[in-house]
């Protein structure tokens, strides 16, 4: 694929916007933001960046799929330079699109923007220098921390961890930014019981579409508050985030269980999610679920589990059945109740259905567990198998549709196709551990199931995973499966509009409050508004 830099030219055209701020910011009563002064300008423009390598770095993320040249690159150093940015957007009378880009980790151009500046968010992290995160304690909220939107969870992590305490809701990759998972909802296996990240979130500081630096939570700003959490960045960047904390375990009872029946897969992962009080002590920690086909490896990136001693059994009854189902559990334990843990476990999964004599464990750190996709990914870099296409697809699956979606989808689309090359998770978790108020999009039922391919292809074959994409929701709008998308890939106001159903209207309400000339992660194309390039 042919590469196309921008033009020097526009690069000094767009200073020149910035710098023509200073004459034009405050004779327009149509925009009420700061007016913006000589000294602010100057502080930025020399953080503007179009270095061809700068360029190409901000134009690709982890799908390396989509490619969308930014005019330049923003390198702040402070808060302040963030908002000073976006103020000289929304006080243009062109503005440009800004996207906030933490690692990345977007699949199909969302951290980009065309024609317009991507802010790198990891030379924040550097100039913070790890001083992002600080642990207190509040006599109603307990303990919390006060963590930058720059930061990664695997910092968020090891701060914590010196208190004795950690976050309870994670997501399976740790080296990921904390305001971009909290942009999209933050989910894994302990989401059916403590909720995605954004259910515990006490409060946040938001920099606005209009510049506006705002502290918000559910009792101040609570608009904002709600748009924010799971709002795709189309409401503000996230400047600091105040999370809930918890004492932490110091280690892990991790199992799997191999099923050949989907239905008693479901059937018993429903059950576990049902015991889901977050002060319950027979309740699990974590639980996920995924599909063993002959296409990929027993072991993968994400984990090294079953034991090469056992990988021809398990190999065998893959050839058998086509396809196996892993139930996943964890168990969370310190040395106060490690002599209760195994009892629990038992009886937990006493009665399950899973195939007898195929039941796998094992004892691990904390650490160890949650970072358990960290050895996999520097393996994957060493063998140059990391940057390469990952054609994802994640959906939001009815519980009532979960069925149909695994006779029609994995027996049928995905089995005929023979092409999946990595994970395929299959897990439960539940509604009322969601707050209905915030932006992210999820199925109407009580439980609903993610559903991920998480693909990883050559440069040259990652098209034929997007057909299969492709064809896997054309099934489910033919069958009348009402999935939602999670990392959401939709290129029409159409698709946008059915995404966020009941929820559309207010947040177009909302992007009118808070971001009414659409400069927030044009990458996400949800508005069609053709705003101008950055000059």
């Amino acid at each position: 694929m042919a590469l196309h830099y921008p033009f020097p030219t526009y690069f000094i055209l767009l200073l020149v916007t910035i710098t023509r701020l200073i004459y034009t910011v405050g004779k327009t009563e149509q925009w009420k933001a700061p007016i913006l002064t000589e000294l602010d300008i100057n502080n930025i423009s020399h953080k503007l960046h179009d270095d061809p390598e700068i360029i190409q770095m901000a134009s690709r993320d982890y799908g390396h799929i989509v490619h969308e040249f930014p005019l330049a690159v923003f390198r702040p150093s402070s808060i302040d330079d963030i908002a000073t940015l976006i103020k000289s957007s929304y006080n243009s009378f062109a503005p440009f699109g800004i996207a906030a880009r933490g690692q990345g980790h977007s699949t199909h151009g969302q951290a980009m923007a065309r024609d317009g500046v991507v802010v790198d968010m990891a030379n924040l992290r550097k100039q913070r220098n790890g001083v992002a995160i600080s642990v207190s304690k509040d006599p109603l909220m307990g303990h919390y921390a006060d963590v930058g939107g720059e930061q990664l969870w695997i910092d968020v992590l090891h701060t914590t961890l010196k208190h004795g305490l950690a976050p309870v809701s994670w997501t399976d990759y740790l080296y990921l930014t904390v305001g971009g998972t909290l942009s999209n909802a933050g989910i894994s296996g302990q989401s059916f019981r403590y909720g995605p990240q954004i259910s515990n979130v006490h409060e946040m500081d938001v920099i606005t579409g209009k510049g506006e630096f705002v502290t918000c939570s559910s009792q101040k700003n609570l608009e904002l508050f709600h748009a924010v959490l799971g709002g795709l960045g189309q409401f503000g960047v996230i400047a600091r985030a105040r999370i809930a904390l918890e004492p932490a375990p110091k280690r892990v009872k991790w199992v799997r269980l191999l099923y050949s029946d989907f239905f008693a897969f479901t059937k018993d992962q429903e059950r576990l999610i049902s015991i889901n009080g977050r002060k319950q002590k027979n309740a699990l920690d974590f639980l996920e679920g995924m599909l063993l086909m002959n296409q990929g490896p027993i072991n993968n990136w994400r984990s090294s589990f079953f034991p090469l001693s056992d990988h021809p059994r398990i190999s065998s009854l893959i050839t058998e059945h086509s396809i196996l189902y892993c139930l996943e559990v964890a168990k969370y334990y310190d040395e106060q109740t490690e002599i209760n843990v195994d009892k629990e476990i038992q009886v937990l999964l006493q009665g399950l259905a899973y195939i007898p004599g195929f039941y796998y464990e094992k004892n691990v750190s904390y650490v160890e567990f949650l970072n358990r996709v960290r050895s996999g990914e520097l393996k994957l870099q060493s063998q140059g198998l990391w940057d390469v296409p990952h054609p994802w697809l994640n959906l939001f699956i009815p519980k009532s549709q979960i069925l149909d979606f695994n006779s029609r989808v994995f027996k049928d689309i995905v089995l005929k196709r023979n092409i999946s090359s990595g994970p395929v998770l299959v897990y439960p978790t539940n509604r009322n551990k969601w707050d209905d108020r915030m932006s992210a999009s999820i199925p109407d039922e009580e439980v609903f199931y993610t559903v991920g391919f998480l693909h990883s292809s050559g440069f040259d074959t990652w098209k034929a995973y997007d057909a299969q994409n492709s064809e896997i929701l054309e099934f489910c709008r033919d069958a009348g499966i009402k999935v939602k998308q999670y990392l959401p890939n939709h290129s029409t106001q159409e698709d946008w509009t059915n995404h966020f159903g009941a929820k559309w209207i207010k947040f177009l309400e909302r992007k009118h409050q808070f971001d009414p000339r659409m400069i927030l992660s044009p990458g996400q194309k949800i508005f069609h508004k053709q705003l101008q390039p950055a000059f």
